[in-house]
């Protein structure tokens, strides 16, 4: 069973990942709050229509900061971060925060993951989403049944939410995992790469968060369809976790020990 990679606690450059499709309305606003931290911003385009094309090719050419990787058609959101960690990787940053395009995570969070990601350059750091009343409730009693779900399929209770789309990734770790099998190509992915994380032995960190719907927002979310994977995921990686059982157990044991 293959180890998160080490490496020393001074090699830390993050930069930040943001998928987007056609969310042309609040992604300058999102850039920008990711820019006030001098974090540099890989946006990928995935397959956006000519009107959101033209926001981010304007502001691509006004940030230097900011890397434009354009996908030719909509993949779906596994798709886009998919290509993102990889070029992220492969530009020499040393992990990612993903945020979604949309405003619906705070940026004024960013150096809170910065420094967990610093004190602990090997770990998973996930958002633990903190809702207002503007959560949509069939969203929110959802979540619950994937909660469980992942719990059986790490055999553990570290992973406290793996649908919230804001988290840090170390990238090594991270990119050997897509290396060894793709990830899912849509809303999937956000859950299916914590659990192999940590089927991989990554460490999670947990960090509480706020997060919003915003009014008028546009969601991607295709209710039946995207349930319908979901409900696919998770019979997979319940299968995935049988054979794994028995060092997922001896790893809880460990860390039961080493707490005592």
């Amino acid at each position: 069973m293959p180890h998160a990679p080490a490496f020393p606690k001074e090699d830390f450059q993050p930069c930040a990942l943001i998928p987007i499709y056609n969310h042309k309305d609040t992604i300058a606003a999102t850039v920008h709050a990711l820019r006030a931290h001098d974090l540099p911003v890989v946006i990928v385009d995935d397959g956006s229509d000519d009107a959101t094309r033209a926001v981010l090719k304007a502001l691509a050419a006004s940030e230097p900061a900011v890397q434009l990787i354009r996908l030719p058609r909509n993949g779906g959101k596994g798709r886009a971060l998919t290509a993102g960690l990889i070029a992220a990787r492969d530009t020499g940053y040393t992990h990612a925060l993903q945020i979604d395009a949309d405003g619906q995570h705070d940026a004024g969070d960013v150096p809170r993951f910065l420094a967990e990601g610093r004190a602990d350059p090997q770990a998973l750091i996930c958002g633990e989403p903190l809702f207002d009343d503007s959560v949509p409730r069939a969203r929110l009693y959802g979540r619950y049944v994937t909660h469980v779900c992942v719990w059986l399929e790490t055999l553990s209770f570290t992973l406290r939410d793996s649908m919230c789309g804001y988290r840090l990734y170390p990238l090594e770790a991270t990119c050997a995992e897509i290396d060894r099998a793709p990830l899912p190509a849509r809303m999937d992915f956000d859950t299916e790469v914590a659990v192999r994380l940590i089927w991989r032995g990554v460490p999670v960190r947990n960090l509480p968060t706020r997060v919003i719907y915003p009014e008028n927002g546009l969601s991607h979310f295709r209710m039946l369809h995207d349930n319908l994977r979901i409900s696919a995921m998770h019979t997979r990686l319940l299968l995935g976790m049988l054979p794994r059982a028995p060092i997922l157990l001896w790893r809880k044991r460990r860390r039961a020990a080493c707490a005592a």
